[in-house]
């Protein structure tokens, strides 16, 4: 890995080369996914069919579209019981924390009369879109699921695409059916995001939808926000590490690499204090990827948004790490958590040696769907918030109103709104 000083030009440097990954910069492919969603949209399950049996070769209909009950069960015994396991502990795990965020309705109640609250409603139907073939994510569906599921959504539906035998992963059955999914069509693309966006003769339309996708996907979700609600625009995966000289350079540099592994535009970032540090990460660095399976991809990834950066205090680490916002940040210093009071901007925060970040992808329990591209500054994981409707309420009495009617009449009538003035003055005629 390259080793980097950091300054002020390098880090606006490397800023503007993870900003180049954003699928806002994919415009090329708007105008094919405008197409796609048009056409779904207006000729709804023939579209879908046909654009199902150009992209994944595989001639769906009315009566294949939606899984069986007999074609999850079958999925089921294709998997090793072991990984079974772990997959519903690991739901377990994730429902757990997800419970811990979940807010009830309130209401604030004066003597005057003056009732103020906020309703907390679960959207309707929901959608989640799964990747299919080697993207298969069983977790991802967990993650996507889970949330939803404790917000108390009345209907959970799920896409994915189909294999050439009009199979779905097995992975992805089993993690779906253990999540709590009500209904699963084989469906893929920006095809399938239309179809849960406008709605077909198979596919019911959702409130909102959720979860990851090729870049297809994602400007699919970009372009259909507004018919119904999305989680993100999710990018190509980041992690950063924030160390000392008291880190172990093997953990280090397995870390980097686990995210690396994802994409050839995927991002891994060191910034440490530590020279010796860098120089160890880097070799070991270069030493696992020359033994790991997708070392092809990681080295790919490494060229293009691989950093060792070296700061001459963890005060200008820290101010570079707020600034790149990463997806993923380990801090693995001497003290971990009081560093960690001085990061305001990040996905998700690993601290420690031993809190690796596929920890949080798979088993921890908070949510690993994360914002990135630096959208973690306004942006949060998936949560059961994300699944909630809030609605205000507002009641008054006659002496409550009575109290504040010429207040609302005078700032009506500032604003040439005299029908809004006028909606409260009838009330009071005898003032």
């Amino acid at each position: 890995m390259r080793i980097v000083k950091l300054t002020k030009e390098t880090k606006e440097n490397i800023l503007n080369d993870l900003l180049k990954r954003s699928p806002n910069n994919y415009s090329e492919y708007e105008s094919t996914v405008n197409d796609i969603l048009a056409d779904v949209r207006e000729r709804g399950d023939q579209a879908l069919f046909e654009y199902t049996l150009k992209f994944d070769r595989f001639a769906l209909n009315e009566d294949n579209i939606r899984v069986t009950r007999a074609e999850i069960e079958e999925a089921y015994g294709l998997l090793d019981d072991g990984l079974l396991d772990i997959i519903r502990r690991s739901a377990d795990n994730i429902r757990a924390f997800h419970k811990k965020q979940l807010r009830s309705s309130w209401f604030d109640a004066k003597e005057d009369g003056t009732i103020l609250g906020m309703k907390m409603t679960p959207i309707g139907r929901a959608g989640v879109y799964v990747p299919g073939g080697k993207a298969a994510y069983p977790s991802s569906v967990l993650m996507n699921v889970i949330p939803a599921k404790v917000a108390g959504v009345g209907e959970i539906i799920m896409t994915t695409p189909p294999g050439l035998d009009g199979k779905v992963n097995p992975g992805t059955l089993a993690a779906a059916d253990i999540a709590g999914v009500d209904a699963i069509y084989k469906a893929g693309g920006a095809q399938a995001v239309g179809a849960m966006a406008f709605g077909t003769r198979s596919v019911p339309k959702v409130d909102k939808l959720t979860g990851p996708g090729n870049i297809f996907v994602a400007l699919a979700k970009k372009a259909v926000y507004g018919y119904v609600g999305i989680d993100s625009i999710a990018g190509p995966s980041e992690i950063l590490v924030l160390a000392d000289g008291t880190a172990n350079p093997k953990y280090v540099a397995a870390d980097l690499l686990s995210q690396a592994e994802h994409d050839e535009l995927a991002s891994a970032i060191l910034i440490t204090t530590s020279q010796e540090l860098a120089r160890q990460v880097s070799e070991q660095a270069d030493a696992f990827t020359r033994e790991l399976s997708r070392k092809d991809i990681i080295q790919k990834s490494l060229d293009n948004y691989g950093y060792i950066l070296l700061a001459d205090s963890m005060e200008e680490a820290v101010d570079a790490a707020n600034e790149i916002a990463s997806e993923h940040l380990e801090i693995l210093t001497a003290n971990p958590f009081e560093v960690m009071t001085k990061i305001r901007n990040a996905g998700a925060i690993f601290l420690g040696e031993y809190s690796s970040e596929p920890l949080g992808d798979y088993f921890a329990g908070p949510n690993h769907i994360l914002p990135t591209n630096g959208t973690a500054k306004f942006f949060s994981p998936l949560n059961v918030d994300d699944f909630m409707k809030k609605t205000s309420i507002i009641s008054y009495s006659r002496e409550a109103l009575g109290k504040v009617h010429r207040d609302i009449e005078t700032f009506a009538e500032s604003e040439g709104l005299t029908a809004h003035a006028n909606s409260i003055r009838v009330r009071f005629p005898e003032d």
